[in-house]
């Protein structure tokens, strides 16, 4: 059963059963309204009979009739006595209904008495009087309460089902429009494949529910798309990646294998086949770095990671690689509040990121220094890598984060044009951007930057500080 369906149901379930209460309590209503006013009537027949038999001091039968006839509406097969001391009638009265010596001194004895005997509704009362105690009983059939009744039944069952049927159409058109958008994310979804997840679902205005599961579905199709695209990257290249240099490391042996060599070509040999296998071995670690990342970016748990540590921790590696001081660290103004120094991210794969920029500039800036600046504000948070190298062209700068893209073309220059690509990658999926300002000749500057949403629980510890 579809939704659309299923909540026309509910609204329709819903809104029968309190119009079904209504109209119950209306029945209920009408019905007391109607049994309360016969017996009304009947105590009216009463307090007549006391004012003119009691108070007129015997006056006929007759008279008290036609009195009765005259003022008041006849009821069906209507019957009035008056009882004395002994219970005896009053009046003979041309009829048969008589009442029990049980009923006249229960009247008696509670003042006043009603009753339902058969069809007949009876009602009776005591009355002192100078001359005795009597009791007055009136009793008549109430046919217009049952008639009145059964139509009004047939009334209310007819407005039920009239109703019910409205309600349910109704509830269908108003679960129609307001489910008019998950057609249209229907509609959309079903065209997205494997091939064209860069393909989003169109957002719709109202910031309600729907919103919600649109955002959430298209950051699930981002997360896919890069998860594809970082595996179709790995199959598609790292078999070339591989092969280019194991078949120059394989040329070079068939040359030097084919007839003697002298004591400097085998070094010639030996040093290019060091340079292919350590191109080889770059690829390698680049191609296990590609995986990994390719395994955590779905799987990736964001915790509160303190970008200034990280920092640290990075500055201490290079050090001991390239020597204290080579990766100079410039920081701004730190806030006090330790949570502004956090964004919510995956450790190990941050530290690749920043890492691989760093790598980068390094190979390019060489025998330079490389100057990391951070900055940390309320609203954000930015990290900027220069060097001093030859710089980047503008052709170029549009292309330096496509996979096994490489801007400088000097084979001295180790580098397998993964590393950009990958950060690209990541930083994308801790949602920061990164853009590089460079010219030919004038170095380059890498800006990582991540804009702080919402804030979010830092751990305790206080920033490093270094000197």
């Amino acid at each position: 059963m579809k939704i659309k369906t299923r909540l026309s149901l509910y609204f329709t379930l819903i809104s029968s059963g309190a119009l079904l209460l209504v109209l119950v309590a209306v029945y209920v209503a009408v019905f007391s309204f109607f049994t309360a006013d016969f017996y009304n009537r009947l105590t009216d027949r009463t307090n007549l009979a006391s004012q003119l038999y009691l108070k007129a001091d015997e006056l006929a039968a007759d008279s008290m009739l036609q009195i009765q006839q005259k003022y008041l509406e006849k009821l069906p097969d209507e019957v009035i006595r008056i009882y004395d001391d002994n219970n005896l009638s009053a009046f003979d009265m041309k009829h048969n209904v008589y009442w029990t010596q049980d009923v006249i001194n229960q009247v008696r004895k509670d003042g006043y008495l009603q009753y339902e005997e058969g069809n007949r509704k009876v009602v009776g009362r005591s009355y002192k009087d100078n001359q005795g105690n009597y009791v007055i009983l009136a009793s008549a059939v109430d046919v217009n309460t049952s008639r009145r009744l059964v139509m009004l039944g047939k009334l209310t069952g007819i407005l039920f089902i009239i109703f019910g049927t409205g309600l349910f159409f109704a509830g269908r058109m108003f679960a129609q429009k307001a489910l008019s958008p998950v057609d249209k994310i229907i509609a959309e979804i079903r065209n997205i494949r494997s091939s064209n997840l860069h393909l989003r679902v169109g957002q719709v205005k109202s910031k309600d529910e729907i919103y919600e599961l649109i955002d959430n579905f298209n950051r699930l199709l981002a997360h896919l798309q890069n998860a594809f695209e970082l595996q179709q990257t790995f199959v598609a290249n790292a078999s070339h990646e591989l092969r280019t240099p194991l078949t120059s490391i394989m040329g070079e042996v068939e040359v030097a294998l084919d007839k003697d060599r002298d004591q400097q070509e085998y070094k010639r040999v030996l040093r290019s086949i060091a340079n292919d296998g350590g191109r080889l071995q770059e690829t390698i670690t680049s191609l296990m770095e590609l995986a990994q990342v390719d395994l955590n970016y779905t799987q990736a748990i964001l915790t509160p990671v303190r970008v200034d540590e990280l920092i640290w921790e990075l500055e201490e590696h290079w050090a001991n690689k390239k020597g204290p001081g080579m990766l100079k660290i410039q920081l701004a103004n730190l806030p006090e509040d330790e949570e502004m120094l956090a964004i919510p991210a995956h450790k190990s794969m941050l530290y690749i990121a920043l890492n691989n920029i760093i790598d980068n500039a390094f190979k390019y800036s060489a025998p330079y220094p490389v100057v990391l600046n951070f900055e940390a504000t309320t609203n954000h948070i930015k990290i900027t890598v220069t060097d001093e190298g030859p710089g980047i062209s503008k052709e170029d700068l549009e292309k330096i984060f496509r996979p096994f893209y490489r801007a400088n073309r000097d084979r001295s220059i180790a580098g397998s044009g993964i590393g950009l690509y990958i950060t690209s990658k990541i930083i994308e999926l801790f949602k920061g951007t990164i853009r590089v300002n460079s010219a030919s000749g004038q170095g380059s500057t890498f800006i990582v930057e991540f804009l702080k949403d919402n804030p979010i629980a830092s751990p305790k510890s206080s920033p490093k500080e270094r000197t």
